[in-house]
């Protein structure tokens, strides 16, 4: 059991990190952040912008850089990119930050869910399933490194998953309480 206070989700696109992760944080009681959003919002840019300009390269620095900003705080739930556990410091990060759920979905899955979803850079191309199968290849063993628990959202709807998961996660979880805030210090 990894006690922290914040809950860190990751997983491959497509597998609820985000629905899955609001209606968590408000079951928890906790604030919700998507990782991509806080770097749209901060850079003024699409996470598709931020590729085209500067490469997977510059988003992945884009990226470590939110990612540390973000579990600086305590009490939220955090929904992280696909990639963002890519990055060994990362991984490091939100182990040390927060109790870290691995949401899994089957390739066939993802399909389904992002058939529409033409905002993913790294689906651009004509065979979404290679990349998807390749994207898993590499980030399947990275996920169940740096996870307390594994979660597979399967074909549940979000709402089922979030009841499953919220089940799961009494039994797993001890949730640590923020710190308080540090008293203002008396003039000597």
């Amino acid at each position: 059991m990894n006690p922290a206070s914040n809950l860190v989700l990751v997983g491959p696109m497509g597998a609820g990190k985000s629905s899955i992760g609001r209606r968590l944080a408000g079951r928890c009681g906790l604030e919700f952040v998507d990782l991509d959003e806080e770097i749209e919002r901060s850079t003024g840019a699409t996470v598709a912008t931020i590729f085209d300009c500067e490469g997977e390269a510059g988003f992945r620095a884009r990226e470590r850089a939110a990612l540390e900003a973000v579990l600086a705080r305590d009490g939220l739930v955090l929904a992280t990119g696909g990639g963002a556990i890519l990055d060994p410091d990362g991984r490091a990060l939100m182990r040390s930050r927060g109790f870290v759920v691995h949401l899994h979905a089957s390739v066939e899955r993802q399909l389904a869910r992002l058939a529409r979803d033409r905002t993913r850079p790294l689906l651009a191309g004509t065979d979404r399933e290679a990349v998807l199968h390749r994207l898993a290849a590499v980030r399947e063993p990275l996920y169940r490194e740096v996870a307390d628990l594994h979660f597979d959202t399967g074909a549940l709807a979000p709402a089922s998953a979030v009841a499953r998961l919220g089940r799961a996660l009494q039994q797993a979880w001890r949730q640590q309480p923020a710190p308080a805030p540090a008293s203002p210090r008396e003039p000597a």
